[in-house]
This record gives structure tokens, sequence and C-alpha cells, in this order.
């Protein structure tokens, strides 16, 4: 691909401007008070100091930034911040490549593989088809029909990421068979509203049900450290109605600042049924595939009961009977680089977090928070630790460690300054799911869509802040007066 000679140039610029603003920050003096924190922590087996903490922010912020400011693509942007973490002693290798070891992060990559799979044995386009016969007049319809399955399954999926394995190749078949395709710039005709549409979705999904994302039943049992006792059906109720009103603004919202460039399709069903006459009756493949597909999804739901059936395991099973029956082989692989590429900026980003974390930043970040708040009337205090915790995300490449990390100290404070306890536990926990779609990274979930190339970086940071930002003030509005209502 060529490169226009100023669109370079400005490249070059913006390269720079990154690598000035890392080299500020690194020289720059540590924050007052970020030393005296990290030095009253219980060191355990971590060898390090507060300098390495900030410096370790500095190389993540940068990398961030340079994606933001779009100076370069986001895997070039995590090659050259694991090589700096390293090469400046920030991080061991062993800590800076620990992401590789997550299973579930290699789950995300089998879930590309097996989304191919659906697609080649022609299931995909099955379901496609069946699903714009019945919705496909408009876009929006589409939209909302992808939000609803992922609603309507969310319950028994307590991994939000085993939920993005389901649906992505639903939602790429749907691209594909509009034809929206990547490699032919089409992108933008429908495949990266409806894929912004399925990624926005996860976030109200996963807030929804107390089963729909591995956080949830963790944060409920912390709250009950403060005296909030959240069971299934409290959940439910608190969040059923900020939940409703989203589903109906969200595919609305996403038409205006992401539009796709076919709105209406009327003709679209009428077609969808002549391609399914012509596909006649369920091939071999299509059965083999459904089975395999049907079988994963089940022991993705009974792994919630017997932890034994580790979930990455589940999805490796399926993909070796596919490739036992030539649905998937070893050709198809070679055009996964997608799949390799977001394996490795992912991992690398997670680490990065997952060290700021351990290093005791994000919990100084979280003490500020909560010193901003003393002396302030409870909804005041309300507002401002909601928002911080929103907002606090950027730095988080998991909702599970934000939530763990974050979500007692802000209780804490917050039920100090008279924040009604139910109240701040449920909205901290809901945040922790309506906040995901803030950055490409903010979600394993959201992992599977960016890798699919129907979505830039730049383009999620803008219209998930976008998506963060109306989920927000739904929440802190309705769902703030709803849920006193009820409790």
């Amino acid at each position: 691909m060529s490169h226009h000679p100023n669109q370079t140039h400005k490249q070059h610029v913006l390269q720079i401007a990154v690598l000035l603003f890392g080299l500020i920050l690194w020289f720059m003096p540590m924050p007052s008070g970020l030393e005296s924190y990290i030095q009253k922590l219980p060191s355990g087996d971590l060898e390090f100091t507060p300098i390495m903490a900030w410096h370790l922010f500095v190389i993540f912020i940068t990398a961030i930034f340079a994606v933001i400011l779009k100076a370069m693509p986001i895997f070039t942007s995590s090659i050259l911040g694991v090589s700096a973490v390293i090469l400046t002693g920030t991080l061991t290798a062993k800590q800076a490549f620990s992401g590789f070891g997550e299973d579930w992060i290699l789950l995300i990559i089998v879930a590309f593989l097996i989304a191919r799979g659906v697609i080649k044995s022609g299931l995909g386009k099955r379901i496609a088809f069946l699903i714009i016969r019945k919705f496909g007049k408009s876009s929006i319809g589409l939209s909302y029909s992808i939000i609803a399955a992922d609603m309507f399954m969310a319950p028994a999926f307590p991994s939000n990421t085993a939920r993005s394995g389901v649906l992505f190749p639903i939602v790429n078949a749907l691209a594909t068979d509009s034809g929206s395709n990547v490699s032919d710039g089409t992108r933008k005709k429908l495949g990266s509203y409806l894929m912004m549409s399925s990624m926005a979705g996860l976030t109200i999904s996963s807030s929804l049900w107390l089963t729909a994302m591995a956080a949830n039943p963790a944060g409920a049992k912390m709250a009950k450290e403060f005296g909030v006792n959240i069971t299934y059906g409290s959940w439910a109720l608190a969040a059923s109605v900020p939940v409703l009103v989203l589903y109906a603004i969200l595919p609305w919202v996403l038409m205006k600042v992401y539009p796709p460039e076919v709105k209406h399709t009327p003709n679209a069903p009428q077609i969808a049924q002549d391609a399914l006459d012509k596909m006649g009756k369920v091939s071999r493949n299509e059965w083999i595939m459904a089975g395999v597909f049907v079988g994963m999804v089940s022991l993705w739901i009974a792994s919630s009961f017997a932890p034994e059936l580790n979930k990455t395991a589940v999805a490796f099973l399926g993909l070796g009977i596919l490739m036992l029956a030539n649905i998937f082989t070893i050709k198809d692989l070679h055009g996964e680089g997608q799949a390799l590429g977001t394996l490795v900026w992912f991992a690398i980003l997670y680490a990065m977090s997952v060290h700021l974390n351990k290093f005791g930043f994000m919990g100084w970040i979280g003490e500020n928070a909560a010193t901003m708040v003393d002396g302030l009337p409870w909804m005041a205090a309300y507002l401002i630790l909601v928002i911080a915790y929103v907002l606090i995300h950027y730095f988080f490449v998991s909702q599970t460690a934000q939530m763990l990390a974050l979500f007692s100290v802000f209780l804490g404070v917050a039920v100090k300054t008279g924040v009604p306890p139910e109240l701040m536990a449920l909205m901290l926990l809901f945040a922790t799911n309506f906040n995901a779609i803030i950055t490409p990274q903010g979600s394993s979930a959201n992992v599977i869509y960016v890798g699919s190339g129907y979505l830039e970086a730049g383009e999620i940071y803008k219209v998930g802040g976008i998506v963060t930002l109306v989920n927000t003030i739904v929440f802190l509005t309705i769902g703030t007066g709803w849920i006193l209502l009820i409790t």
C-alpha cells in the first residue's frame, strides 16, 4: 500500500511528537506522593522501586498516546513499548512477556480460527441469511438483532470473551454476505457499524446479568464485606431499566456517530431468501460445524460449575475436531496474520497493565481519586468517584483487574462520605462493564473485533469514548434514580 508523501511526512511528525512526549514524562520528577505511597506497600516477592512504577506508566501511556494520535498502529506501538520496558530495566523479560502465558488470551486467538471455520463451512452464511431475512430491511435492524441475541445469551456465559467468540463469526458473516469486506476497502459499507454495535452491545449485556462476566460475582462477593448483599435477582432488577434504555438508543447513537454507508436495504430479505434457496439443504460440513459450536458453547456454560473444564482447552478441542473434519486446515492459518498480531499486542499491553497494578501505581491513582471527595456532599462524591472509576479504565487492559484493584478502595471512600452502600457497589460493578469499550484493549472481548480489520484502533478511542459517555450518563441519571427507588 503506497502512502502519499504528505501523509508520510505527517506520520513522521506525529512519531517525533510522541517520542518527545515520552521523553519529557520520563525525565520529569515523579508526582508527589507516589514514592511515599509505594514505599508503604508490602513488597512481597517483587523487587521494584517507585521510579520503576513511574517509568512503566510513562512507557504505557506513550504507547497508548501513539495509537490515539494515529502516529503508528497498535501492534507497532506495543512492540516498541515492550522493547523499551525491558531494555530500560523497568520490567524483566519474564514480567514483560508474562501476558503470553495467559490461557484466556489464547482463547481469543482460537476464537478467530473457529470463526474462519464457521464461515468456511457455510454455517455462518446460512445464519447470516436467516437473520437478514428476518431483520435485514435496515442496517439499524441488524444492529438491534445482534445486541438482542447477545443479551439473550449473556446469563449463560460467565465469560464475555467466550461470548464474543460466538457473536463474532455471525457478525463477520453478516458483513461479508452484505458485500462489506476489509480486503476490498468496503469495510465501512456495513461491517464496521455492525462490529462496533456488537462491541457496544457487550458493554450492556455484561451489565445486565450477574453471571454475564467473570468480574461480576467476584465484585458481589467483595461487596458483602461492606454489608451489601447482591443477589442474582437484585442485580438484574437494578440493571434492567438503564440497560433497556441503552438497548433502545445505542444502535441509533452509532448510526449518528459511526454510520454505515448503506442504511436501508429493502430488498435484502428477498435476496437472503433467494440465497438460502440456492444453498439448499444443510451440508455435512455445516452439521459438523453446528455440532462443534453447540458442544463448545455447552461446555463453556458448564465451565462456570466445573472449573476443570478450561474454556481455552474446550476451544482447542473444537478447533481440533474442525481440523480432523477438514473444515479448518493448516493452509487456513496462512491468512490469519491478524490473529497473531492481535495475540502479540494484547499480551504485551496486558502484562504492562498488570504490573502497573502490582507496582502500586493504580492504587495510588485510586487513593488520589478518593481524596478528591473529602468533605463533599454524598451525591457529588458519588458522581466524582464513578466518573473517575470509568476514566481510570484507560490504563487497564482487564475489567477484572480494575475491579479487583479499585472496587474496595472506591466503595470504602464512598461509604465514609455517606453514599448509600448498595447504590455505590452496584454502580461500580456496572461501570466495570459499561466502560469496556473506552479503548481497543479495554476488554478481552473487544480484541477479536479489533483484530477483524473492520475497526481501526483510533476509531475505537473516538467512537468507544462516545459510547462510554452515553452509557455513563444513562447509568448515572436513570440508573441512579431507579436503584434509589427500588432499594
